[in-house]
């Protein structure tokens, strides 16, 4: 049986070389187009659920194609249809089009000075995720894919998403919401691809991780309540402030003394706590906001379980009382081993052998994961550093910086691994049966 899968296999990665010898006149037309799209994207960035102009551009180029295009997907996504000349499977490939709230702190000639509103405060708007290259490049590949119908066994839905960092409070929206609205039936997606441009990674390679490979993520809100008083009598009042502080760090005793981190990696992070108007006022609230990330189901249920114990019985040790509130973000983004092993051989040839690599499970967190539950998925990191850059910087940090020279090898990629897996006669078991695991 091995002998066989081998000998389909190779042969399918046979096609792969084909393929890719024929469509690099397409590779190098579109190369100059992706990169300046993206550079459009980024100097023009949109929040979550409110990308309206990225949707048009995008929409607009997806029609230009001759592709069947729907808009207003789980409020601003666009989802585009490209049929083959001949019948056969589906794979989706998707990209997310939101920015953050953050200011860019680059000098580069297409920097972001756009400013928006978050959460009551007036925020910049960058790319600091570079949702803007997985936009670009999905755009490019659309296009290569559009004039190459002739070698496409089957459909390929591009499904551009909002809102992967999160909708508004109060509002619906992500892979969630477009999974609720349909998005991967009507046609019924076989198998599923994404990827995430990385800025610590090299240009040129390509890293991935069967099975879990990003964590579950869960956001949480602490309200804790005290009395009021003023702040030379402390005596008569219950202070939220250091109640607050002192929940702060018995959470971190959860992860550094609870948590069997051998086992897999977990992560309790408070991003913004807000109390008091005035320094000589003890406030009567506070209120701490932040996330959960897990790698193991069993694990997440334990934290969660004494996160909310610790809160309750450190706020009523220092007199006052609080709550926490834990809300689902995403689930854990799992690579279902089938299908990472079905298209290992195609990333090899694309990219050369030695440039794509194993790595770890991440606690970063991917919304992707709601599509994965729905169809197998294999979701990948593309790199975006210069190489031999030393002052490379994190995602979601105000320097963030992608080197453009690495999207066309994401182009590339999710090209003939679509044209790979749609004339392949292999179908990866379904996701079905990895459901709640």
């Amino acid at each position: 049986m091995k002998k066989v899968l081998i000998a389909v296999m190779l042969c399918s990665g046979c096609f792969a070389i084909a393929q890719g010898a024929n469509l690099q006149k397409d590779y190098t037309a579109i190369e100059g187009k992706v990169v300046e799209w993206r550079r459009d994207i980024h100097q023009n960035p949109e929040l979550g659920n409110r990308e309206f102009k990225t949707a048009e551009k995008i929409a607009k180029h997806l029609k230009s194609l001759g592709i069947e295009v729907q808009t207003g997907v789980a409020h601003t996504g666009v989802v585009g249809l490209l049929k083959g000349d001949q019948p056969g499977k589906v794979i989706a490939l998707r990209a997310d089009i939101d920015a953050l709230p953050v200011y860019e702190r680059n000098d580069l000639p297409f920097k972001s000075t756009v400013t928006s509103e978050f959460l009551g405060e007036k925020v910049g708007v960058m790319h600091a995720c570079g949702h803007d290259t997985h936009t670009a490049i999905l755009m490019g590949v659309a296009e290569v894919l559009s004039k190459n119908k002739d070698k496409i066994k089957g459909t390929v839905k591009f499904i551009f998403q909002p809102a992967e960092e999160g909708p508004p409070p109060g509002e619906e929206g992500g892979a969630l919401l477009m999974v609720k609205e349909g998005v991967m039936e009507n046609p019924k997606v076989d198998a599923i691809f994404g990827l995430h441009i990385n800025s610590q990674t090299p240009v040129g390679v390509i890293r991935y991780k069967s099975g879990g490979t990003m964590a579950a993520a869960q956001s949480f809100t602490i309200n804790v309540k005290g009395k009021q008083s003023h702040g030379s009598q402390p005596w008569s009042g219950v202070d939220p402030i250091l109640i607050s502080a002192k929940i702060i760090d018995g959470l971190q005793t959860i992860i550094s003394r609870e948590t069997e981190l051998t086992n897999e990696a977990a992560v309790i992070t408070v991003g913004k706590i807000k109390s008091g108007v005035r320094f000589n006022i003890i406030p009567e609230t506070a209120e701490m906001i932040g996330t959960i990330r897990t790698l193991d189901y069993d694990m997440k249920d334990k934290l969660n379980k004494r996160m909310i114990e610790m809160v309750e019985t450190i706020a009523k040790a220092y007199g006052g009382s609080a709550t926490c509130e834990i809300k689902e973000a995403t689930d854990i983004t799992y690579n279902e081993p089938a299908l990472v092993d079905q298209m290992l051989p195609t990333m090899q040839r694309v990219a050369g052998i030695e440039n794509v690599q194993t790595q770890k499970a991440i606690t970063g967190a991917e919304d992707f994961s709601y599509f994965q539950k729905e169809a197998p998925g294999f979701f990948f990191f593309l790199g975006g550093m210069t190489p031999g850059n030393t002052a490379s910087f994190p995602h979601h940090t105000p320097d963030f910086k992608i080197d453009d020279s690495g999207l066309i090898l994401g182009v590339k990629t999710l090209t003939e691994m679509s044209l790979d897996y749609l004339n392949s006669d292999l179908t990866p078991v379904l996701q079905n049966k990895i459901k709640g695991k």
